[in-house]
């Protein structure tokens, strides 16, 4: 409800903002100059019989008002005309004023510079991550893509946050605008996109999201966040592949810590990437080298060779086995779950890439 009486309140700003943009011009700005130059050249030529470059002088010495001689002695007919053209000039240079004060002045100048480069960068990505919402979940995303260097975009409706985003020493690149409208999911090149992460705190914008996604890529991976129960079936049946809620999670950790206080510390320590040194990889059927398909675990020889541990397989069924054999293979629809060190998961990707 805050955030809607916040939204009620600076509307007629953002439409202020649009009005001040349509109006106030560079382009009507330098049509507008070039057209008084194009009638003053005309009017002096045609009632005084100036050449073109007397005419010209004309004009710049009656816009400067510098006062320099005349060419020569104006007719009563071209005093007429010089003291229009006057007072012509003075409502203009107060509107060439107004637009260099906003372009130059207030920086928008620089802005829409700055806004033409982000979109230049946006329109280069391609199996990128799409992060809908910049708040506490938003943030904890970003960190992760900047750290494993994965490609993302942020989309985000408050100017607030945005204004966050820019003076961010991390380069991130952003959408403003509303990620439950097409414009929006379509300006963040949604169709090139691998992934989508709706975290709006709002389950009702989150399946407004996950609808528009679906409809733009159906074979995007649309990840939701969820506050509560009832939402989980609902963000399924709109399209969601993942629905996460952080509260229950969150829930779950803390009452573990009463039971199991070392296991839990554990995983929670592993989970914060940048405080141990302790990673985890997925090698995927799909993604491994030709080389590493329908072999198994032993065939593999991948902890001799990087001093990574295969911990987890997932079954082409989608279920979970934990400590897979050794003659676990690497079938259509499987994946490896392999944890490690940064080195030794740096030494994995490496060996996987030289498999290729």
């Amino acid at each position: 409800m805050r955030n809607k009486i916040k939204r009620a309140l600076t509307l007629p700003e953002a439409k202020l903002n649009k009005i001040s943009q349509s109006i106030l011009s560079g382009r009507i700005a330098l049509f507008l100059f070039l057209f008084d130059i194009f009638v003053g050249v005309s009017g002096f030529m045609y009632l005084e019989g100036y050449n073109l470059v007397e005419a010209f002088y004309m004009v710049v010495i009656t816009v400067s008002t510098v006062g320099y001689t005349e060419v020569r002695p104006l007719s009563d007919t071209g005093h007429l005309f010089a003291s229009l053209y006057i007072i012509l000039n003075v409502g203009l240079f107060a509107y060439l004023l107004s637009v260099f004060s906003y372009y130059v002045v207030n920086g928008e100048l620089f802005k829409r510079m700055y806004h033409n480069i982000m979109r230049k960068n946006i329109q280069k990505l391609n199996d990128h991550v799409i992060i809908c919402g910049h708040g506490r979940y938003g943030k904890e995303m970003v960190q992760h893509f900047l750290l494993h260097k994965m490609p993302f975009v942020v989309i985000e409706h408050d100017t607030a946050v945005v204004e966050d985003i820019q003076l961010s020493d991390d380069k991130i690149l952003y959408v403003q605008g509303d990620a439950t409208t097409d414009e929006a999911l379509i300006e963040a090149r949604i169709t090139n996109a691998k992934a989508l992460i709706a975290a709006l705190p709002d389950d009702s914008e989150n399946l407004y999201v996950v609808l528009t996604a679906r409809q733009l890529n159906p074979n995007l991976n649309i990840i939701s966040r969820a506050n509560s129960q009832r939402s989980i079936k609902k963000l399924k049946l709109a399209g969601a592949d993942h629905v996460i809620m952080p509260e229950q999670i969150g829930g779950f950790y803390m009452a573990t810590l009463v039971s199991k206080p070392g296991a839990t510390e554990f995983f929670s320590r592993i989970s914060r990437e940048n405080e141990a040194d302790i990673l985890f990889e997925e090698i995927s059927y799909n993604k491994a080298p030709a080389s590493c398909k329908n072999k198994s675990i032993r065939e593999l020889h991948i902890r001799q060779k990087t001093g990574t541990n295969i911990i987890g397989y997932i079954t082409p069924t989608g279920s979970f086995q934990v400590n897979p054999s050794p003659d676990t293979v690497l079938e259509p629809g499987s994946s490896f779950i392999v944890i490690g060190s940064s080195r030794q998961i740096e030494k994995l990707r490496q060996f996987l890439k030289n498999m290729g």
